[in-house]
């Protein structure tokens, strides 16, 4: 199995409150931040959901890399460092091959 790590963005309780200025230029920053992801290859694709049952949570990720990397890479997105986002971060297996030829790691569950 082909294993990759899943981001769950979430809007912890308690988050700061910011101006909408504020707030705008943390989710421009933000979306660069996503954008270098994907550019370097650690991230295959990431963005926000809609119509959520649980309005905390904000998006998802796919990450090339390690649960321990992808931690260490999310240090520095600036809503998560602004403590607007926090993140749940874990591995995710699928048939060899489903997302293409670089998963994280690959894993025998044989």
């Amino acid at each position: 199995m082909d294993a990759y790590t899943i981001v769950v963005l979430r809007r912890p309780p308690g988050a700061p409150q910011l101006s909408e200025a504020e707030l705008d230029l943390l989710q421009v920053e933000h979306v660069a931040f996503n954008g270098r992801m994907r550019e370097a290859g650690h991230a295959l694709i990431n963005g926000p959901f809609m119509d959520q049952p649980d309005q905390s949570w904000r998006g998802v990720g796919v990450y090339r890399t390690s649960v321990e990397e992808t931690r260490r890479l999310l240090a520095g997105d600036p809503l998560g460092k602004a403590g607007r986002l926090t993140y749940d971060v874990f591995t995710w297996l699928m048939p060899e091959g489903t997302l293409g030829d670089r998963p994280a790691a690959q894993i025998d569950v044989g």
